[in-house]
């Protein structure tokens, strides 16, 4: 794992943590989008080095809507950035981690995701991120 990739954070009302977060940092979004897979809209702030991920569920069975009635909004997850995810997966795999999905899925702001289980990580929801250079991965 290289760096942290961005911190995720689990909202309510994208449009209202919008404003609250521009406030905050200053200046709005530098990307909004929707992943479809997961039933999720996606806000990115910068703030120095540092990306913040908002995320808002779009049904009631999706993971963060889930997440936000049983703990409410805030920290969901933390995400790092890794150079060849599909060796970052074995690895983690070979060291006893609980990975939530067997192969990479396309994630937000074009990237390759792999979430490790919270139970096998302290609590915490650990999100794995290649950039996506081309349609492979783990080349």
């Amino acid at each position: 794992m290289r760096k942290i990739e961005h911190i995720g954070i689990a909202v309510k009302d994208i449009n209202v943590s919008n404003d609250l977060f521009s406030k905050l940092f200053d200046g709005g979004p530098y990307k909004i989008e929707e992943v479809e897979s997961e039933h999720v809209i996606t806000s990115f702030f910068r703030t120095g080095t540092n990306k913040i991920e908002l995320v808002q569920g779009t049904n009631d069975s999706n993971a963060i809507s889930k997440f936000i009635d049983k703990r409410g909004e805030g920290i969901h997850h933390i995400a790092f950035d890794v150079p060849d995810i599909k060796s970052e997966m074995a690895r983690l795999k070979s060291e006893g981690f609980i990975l939530l999905n067997e192969e990479p899925k396309r994630g937000a702001d074009n990237k390759w995701v792999c979430f490790v289980h919270p139970k096998s990580a302290n609590g915490v929801l650990i999100e794995l991120c290649q950039e996506i250079e081309s349609q492979k991965i783990g080349d």
